[in-house]
């Protein structure tokens, strides 16, 4: 299997104490594997990983609720 891009989303090198999550199969792994297109990471321990749906969810709903606020509704 290919262990596709090797960096993270912010571009610095990925690295293999980290922990990544597999949005095609719902897995946590430690250290970069599979294609980028499908991970999400990296998160410094394999619990903050396990959450990473979670995370993004509530990130996204923050800012939703911070776009409301600024266009005020």
């Amino acid at each position: 299997m290919s262990t596709g891009s090797r960096f993270t989303d912010d571009g610095e090198p990925a690295t293999e104490d980290q922990f990544y999550f597999d949005t095609r199969t719902g897995e946590v792994h430690r250290g970069p594997s599979g294609s980028w297109t499908h991970r999400m990471g990296p998160y410094p321990t394999r619990e903050a990983a396990e959450k990473a749906l979670e995370t993004a969810r509530e990130r996204s709903d923050a800012w939703d609720e911070e776009e409301r606020r600024e266009r005020g509704e």
